[in-house]
C-alpha cells in the first residue's frame, strides 16, 4: 500500500489491486434492515411524506414549491393529503441493512440510550505552562447530565418586549406556526429533533461489527456505484441500489481477516449516472477530503483511524463566560512565515498567546473544507470535513482540547448560508440536477458570492444542516457558532442593494424567506437545548427585530448579532479627517442596539483587512508604516495620530458598542498592509484579466514577531490592547446593566460615559487639551487612574501624573462631578491632554474633607481666577452645605468639609468602605484623548437625576484655551 502526505497528515492508499479477499460472501445491496433502527417505541398511524421526492419540492408536511410563501396560515395540526410529498416513515426512511443480531442490539442501544441532562456548571483548575510559565486556569467546567430540547412555547414575549412588534403580528404569528409545525413534523416522522439531527450516523459511511455501509440521498441519479483506491475504481464492483426515497445504499462486509472492506484512508467517491451525465462525486456527507499532490479536484478520504489513534478529550468543556472577549483566527495563515499552518503550531504557538492577550474565547475561521483557499473558507464544499490543508481530525482535536485546558471557549465560523459552486468536489448538481440541496434556477444563486443557495424547506436539507451543526459540537467538542452570512439567509434580495432603515416592513414581508428563519429557529433549538452552555452568534446587517430573543418567546434564538454596523462606521470615518468627526454620530452607532438583544461589537474584523480595503492601522498611517514605526528613529505627526487613534477606536468601540468584543488576530498590534491569498491571473467570461500574486503567501500570514518586537511601536499597541482586555476581565464591564452616555461634546470632541463601575472620558480633538475638566459621575468618592493610552508602555508620552487622586464634589440634587485634573509632569496643573491613556488599580479609600481643599489640587493663579469666576457665584448656598469655595489664587487650604452633614442633606459624601477606581484614557497628539474611571461601590446609592442635564454647559464662560472648567450643577438645574 502506497501512502502520500497532505499538511501534516500521512494516508495509506491502496494500490490497484491491493486489499484482502471479503469474507461473508457477496456485497450485498438492498438486503433488509432492522427496523429498529429507524422506529421508535410507540406506534401510531401517520402521514408520510416523500425525503426524496420530485427536485424543486419542499420536503416537508404542508410544503409547498418554490415559490412565494402563501400568506394563508396552516393549521398545526392539520394531516397532509397529498400523496405526492411524502416524509419517511422511521421504518421506512432510508434503506436496507443486513440484519445480525450485533447490529440490532447496538441500534436497539441507541434508540433506548438516556439522553443526558443539561449541563451542570462545576469548578476546575488546571496549570498550564505557556512559554516556560506555568500557568493556573480556573475556569468553570460543565459537567454532563442529561439534556433535553424543550418544547416550542407560545412565541408570544415578543410582543411584550417590543410593542412596535404589534402591527405585524400576522407575520410572524405565521413565522411561528411554521416553526411550530416543523416541530412537529419532525417528532412524529423522526422522533424529535435530537434523532432528526444524528444524520450522520445513517447517512454516509457507518461501521458496524460486519462491516460498513455506505448510504447518499440523490433522488435525481439514475444509477450509482461506489468507487475508490479499495475496488481499483471499477465501477462494477460495487454497485448500489435506490429505495423509493431516492436513497442509494451498499453494504460491504469484512475481509477475511476481519479488516474493514476499506482501508482508513483510502480514497473514495460516488460514480452515478445523472440527468447532466455520468460523474464521480465526493460523497456529501464525506468526513475528511484530501487534495493530492498535483491533482486539482479533491477527492473524499474514508477516515476511520484505530482506536489507538483516536484522539481522546482530556479536559472538560467550559461554562459559558459572561462576557466573550472574541480572538478571530485563521489557522493557515496565523503563522509568521509565508506558509499554511498546521493545527499543531496553532495549538502550540497561537493559543498561548491569545490567552495572555486576555481573551475568553477563539473563533476560529475555514474549518469546513474548501476546495478554494481564497474564499477564507466561505465556499464550503465538504461540510462534515476539517479542512486538510491545516493537518487531521485528530489534530483538530487535540487544538480544542489544548484551548479547553487553558480556558479558551473555542467556537466555529460555520457557514450554512450557501455553498460553493463546485461540481466536482462539492455539493452542486451533486446528483445532476440544479434542485439536490438548493433552490432551482435564479433564486438558487448568490449572483456576488458565484455560490449556491440552499432550499432550507427541504426536508433532507435541514436533515443535512441540523446534523453538521451537531457533528461539529458532538465530535469535536466546539463551544458554539458564529453563523456565516444570515443576512442573505434570511431575506430573498440577501440584503444586496437594500438599506435597511429600522421600518419594520423591512424586516417581516415578503422579501422574508420564512423558511429560512425556521431553520435558523430550528438550529438553535438544537444548540441551546443540547448544549446548554453553547453559544450562537449570528452575522447580521439587518437588525431584524427578535433576532436575540429565545424561540420559546418567538424570537429567531441567537445568543449574540454582530454588530457589523460599527466597523462600517470607522471606515466612513477614517475616509476623512478627525476634524469633521461627529461625537453624536459616534456614540448613536455604538449604542444602536435593541433592548435584551446582545451583541458582539468590534472595530474592524477579516472583512477589512482583505485586499482591496484596508485596516484600520493602515488606514491612519498607510505607507509611514514601513519606515517610522522603529523606536530608534523619530517618528512623524502621521505616526502618532495613527498609533493614538488606534488606540481609542478600539477602547470605545469595546467600552460602548456591545456586550462582547471581537478582534482579528493581529489587528491588536496594528498589523501592517493587508490580507492576499496565493492566487494566480483570473480570466472574466467578459475576456478581462485579474492579475494574480504569483501565488505567493507573502500578504497571507501573521507577522506576530511585529507585536512582540520591544524595538517597534507594535509592541505599545499590542500592550494596550492586552490591557484592554484584561480590564474587562476585572471589571467586567461590557455586561453592566448600567450604561450612560453623559456626553458627547462636537466642539470639544468629548465623549463621557459610564458603563458599569468604569467612567469613560475620550477627547477626540485633534489638538486641544483640557485643564480641571468637570465631569459628571454616578457614584461619588475618590478616583483612581486604571487605563492611560498615553503611557509609554501603550507607546503614548507619558503626559498623566498617575499618583493623583480625583474627588467628587456635590452640588444639588444629589449630582457629583469630579475636576479632571490630570498633572501635567512638568506643571501642577491637571488636564485632560489629547490623545492619551492610563491604567492602575484600584485602592479602598475614605475621605471627609471637600476636594478642593486637598494640598495635591494646587492651581496656579490663572487657573483660580478661573475657578473663582466659575465656582463663586453662588457663596450662601455652599455654605449652608458646610463647604468653603477658593476666593482667592493663592489660598490653598479651606475650612475643613462636613462630610456627616453632606451625606444627610442627600449630597456625595462617601462613605469608608466603598472602593472606587478611576480609569482614565487619553491619547496623544493630534487626536484624542480617553478618561475612563471606573469605580466598585459597596454602599447603596440612588440614581442621580438630571444628570445629562447637569452636563449640558459646563464649558460656558470659559476664557482661556486648555483651560476648561465647569459651573456648578445647581446653576443649570
Amino acid at each position: 500500500m502506497a501512502s502520500f502526505a497532505v499538511s501534516g497528515a500521512r494516508l495509506g492508499v491502496v494500490r490497484p489491486g491491493g486489499g484482502a479477499a471479503r469474507s461473508g460472501g457477496e456485497r450485498r445491496s438492498g438486503v433488509d434492515l432492522p427496523p429498529v433502527l429507524f422506529r421508535r417505541k410507540d406506534s401510531f398511524s401517520r402521514t408520510v411524506l416523500s425525503c426524496a421526492g420530485a427536485p424543486g419540492k419542499v420536503l416537508v408536511p404542508g410544503g409547498g414549491n418554490d415559490d412565494l410563501l402563501s400568506s394563508a396560515e396552516p393549521a398545526v395540526d392539520t394531516p397532509v393529503q397529498s400523496e405526492e410529498l411524502e416524509v419517511p416513515d422511521e421504518a421506512e426512511l432510508v434503506v436496507e441493512e443486513p440484519v445480525s443480531s450485533s447490529a440490532a442490539e447496538a441500534s436497539s442501544a441507541v434508540e433506548v440510550e438516556e439522553k443526558p441532562e443539561p449541563s451542570e456548571v462545576i469548578e476546575g483548575t488546571s496549570e498550564t505552562e505557556t512559554d516556560g510559565v506555568a500557568i493556573e486556569t480556573k475556569a468553570p467546567l460543565v459537567e454532563e447530565k442529561p439534556r433535553v430540547i424543550p418544547p416550542p412555547g407560545d412565541g408570544q414575549r415578543i410582543y411584550q418586549i417590543d410593542p412596535m412588534l404589534e402591527g405585524f403580528r400576522n407575520h410572524l404569528d405565521y413565522r411561528y406556526s411554521e416553526y411550530k409545525r416543523m416541530r412537529a413534523a419532525i417528532d412524529q416522522h423522526e422522533g424529535g429533533l435530537d434523532a432528526f439531527s444524528r444524520g450522520y450516523e445513517k447517512l454516509g459511511f457507518t461501521r458496524s461489527a460486519e462491516g460498513i455501509t455506505y448510504r447518499e440521498w440523490a433522488p435525481g441519479a439514475h444509477s450509482a456505484a461506489l468507487v475508490g483506491d479499495f475496488n481499483n475504481w471499477n465501477p462494477n464492483v460495487d454497485t448500489m441500489t435506490r429505495n423509493e426515497y431516492g436513497v442509494w445504499e451498499i453494504f460491504l462486509p469484512n475481509n477475511a481477516d476481519g479488516s474493514p472492506a476499506i482501508p482508513h484512508g483510502s480514497r473514495v467517491k460516488i460514480r452515478m449516472d445523472t440527468p447532466s451525465g455520468v460523474k464521480d462525486s465526493i460523497p456529501a456527507w464525506i468526513k475528511f477530503s484530501v487534495q493530492a499532490p498535483g491533482e486539482i479536484p479533491y477527492n473524499g478520504i474514508y477516515y476511520d483511524p484505530p482506536e489507538e489513534e483516536k484522539y481522546v478529550f482530556k479536559h472538560p468543556q467550559l461554562k459559558r463566560p459572561k462576557s466573550l472577549r472574541i480572538y478571530e483566527s485563521h489557522v493557515g495563515m496565523s503563522s509568521p512565515e509565508p506558509k499554511i499552518n498546521t493545527y499543531a503550531n496553532f495549538r502550540d504557538e497561537v493559543l498561548p498567546r491569545i490567552k495572555r492577550l486576555g481573551y475568553n474565547a477563539v473563533q476560529i475561521m475555514a474549518i469546513q473544507e474548501h476546495s478554494y483557499y481564497a474564499s477564507f473558507g466561505y465556499h464550503v464544499t465538504n461540510f462534515f470535513a476539517p479542512s486538510s490543508r491545516f493537518g487531521t481530525p485528530e489534530d483538530l482535536k487535540s487544538l480544542i482540547d489544548k484551548a479547553h485546558e487553558l480556558g479558551l471557549l473555542v467556537l466555529m465560523d460555520i457557514v450554512h448560508s450557501h455553498a460553493s459552486n463546485n461540481t466536482l468536489d462539492g455539493l452542486n448538481g451533486f446528483d445532476g440536477t440544479d434542485t439536490h440541496y438548493f433552490h432551482g434556477g435564479a433564486r438558487g444563486h448568490h449572483w456576488m458570492w458565484d455560490s449556491r443557495l440552499f432550499n432550507y424547506g427541504s426536508w433532507e436539507v435541514l436533515r443535512f444542516l441540523l446534523s453538521n451543526a451537531r457533528w461539529w459540537l458532538e465530535e469535536y467538542k466546539f463551544d458554539g457558532f458564529r453563523f456565516d452570512g444570515v443576512t442573505s439567509m434570511m431575506y430573498t434580495h440577501h440584503g444586496l442593494q437594500v438599506a435597511f432603515t429600522g421600518n419594520y416592513g423591512e424586516y417581516f414581508g415578503f422579501a422574508t424567506d420564512v423558511d429560512a428563519v425556521v431553520y435558523l429557529m430550528l438550529v438553535n433549538d438544537l444548540i441551546h437545548g443540547l448544549y446548554p452552555e453553547a453559544v450562537a452568534i449570528g452575522e447580521d446587517v439587518s437588525g431584524m427585530p427578535t433576532f436575540c430573543i429565545p424561540v420559546q418567546d418567538g424570537g429567531v434564538g441567537f445568543d449574540y448579532r454582530l454588530h457589523m454596523a460599527v466597523p462600517d462606521k470607522w471606515i466612513e470615518l477614517l475616509k476623512q479627517s478627525d476634524e469633521y468627526w461627529k461625537m453624536g454620530d459616534i456614540v448613536h452607532t455604538l449604542t444602536n442596539r435593541r433592548w435584551l438583544e446582545k451583541c458582539v461589537t468590534y472595530a474592524e474584523s477579516h472583512d477589512q483587512a482583505l485586499v482591496g480595503d484596508k485596516t484600520i492601522a493602515f488606514w491612519l498611517m498607510d505607507k509611514d508604516m514601513y519606515d517610522f514605526m522603529a523606536l530608534d528613529r523619530p517618528s512623524t505627526p502621521q505616526i502618532d495620530r495613527g498609533i493614538a487613534l488606534h488606540k481609542m477606536i478600539r477602547l470605545v468601540t469595546m467600552g460602548l458598542g456591545g456586550e462582547g468584543y471581537l478582534n482579528f488576530m493581529g489587528n491588536e498590534f496594528g498589523h501592517p498592509e493587508w490580507i492576499d491569498f496565493p492566487r494566480g491571473p483570473q480570466s472574466l467570461p467578459n475576456g478581462s484579466v485579474i492579475p494574480g500574486n504569483n501565488n505567493s503567501y507573502d500578504k497571507c500570514r501573521r507577522r506576530f514577531d511585529l507585536g512582540d518586537a520591544d524595538y517597534l511601536r507594535y509592541r505599545g499597541m499590542q500592550e494596550f490592547d492586552q490591557a484592554m482586555q484584561h480590564l474587562e476581565e476585572t471589571y467586567e464591564f461590557m455586561t453592566s446593566d448600567h450604561q450612560y452616555v453623559s456626553r458627547k461634546h462636537e466642539e470639544d470632541k468629548v465623549i463621557i460615559f459610564e458603563r458599569g463601575n468604569l467612567v469613560f472620558v475620550f477627547n477626540f480633538h485633534w489638538s486641544n487639551s483640557y485643564f480641571d475638566y468637570r465631569v459628571g459621575c454616578f457614584k461619588p468618592g475618590k478616583y483612581k487612574i486604571v487605563l492611560d493610552s498615553d503611557d509609554g508602555l501603550f507607546g503614548g508620552f507619558s503626559r498623566l501624573d498617575h499618583e493623583a487622586e480625583y474627588f467628587t464634589a456635590v452640588s444639588l440634587g444629589s449630582i457629583s462631578y469630579f475636576i479632571v485634573t490630570c498633572k501635567y509632569k512638568i506643571t501642577t496643573h491637571f488636564l485632560i491632554p489629547y490623545r492619551t491613556g492610563r491604567m492602575t488599580t484600584g485602592l479602598v479609600l475614605s475621605r471627609c474633607t471637600h476636594p478642593a481643599e486637598q494640598p495635591s489640587f494646587t492651581h496656579s493663579q490663572r487657573t483660580n481666577r478661573a475657578q473663582q469666576r466659575l465656582l463663586g457665584k453662588d457663596h450662601s448656598r455652599d455654605e449652608l452645605r458646610g463647604t468653603t469655595p477658593l476666593r482667592n489664587a493663592t489660598r490653598r487650604h479651606a475650612a475643613p468639609y462636613d462630610a456627616a452633614r453632606d451625606h444627610v442633606e442627600g449630597g456625595s459624601g462617601i462613605q469608608s468602605t466603598s472602593l472606587f477606581t478611576l480609569l482614565l484614557l487619553s491619547c496623544g497628539n493630534k487626536a484624542s484623548k480617553k478618561l475612563v474611571f471606573s469605580l466598585q461601590h459597596g454602599s447603596s446609592y440612588a440614581r442621580m437625576p438630571v444628570l445629562h442635564a447637569s452636563l449640558v454647559g459646563w464649558l460656558k464662560d470659559v476664557t482661556a484655551p486648555f483651560n476648561v472648567f465647569m459651573h456648578k450643577i445647581g446653576h443649570f438645574l
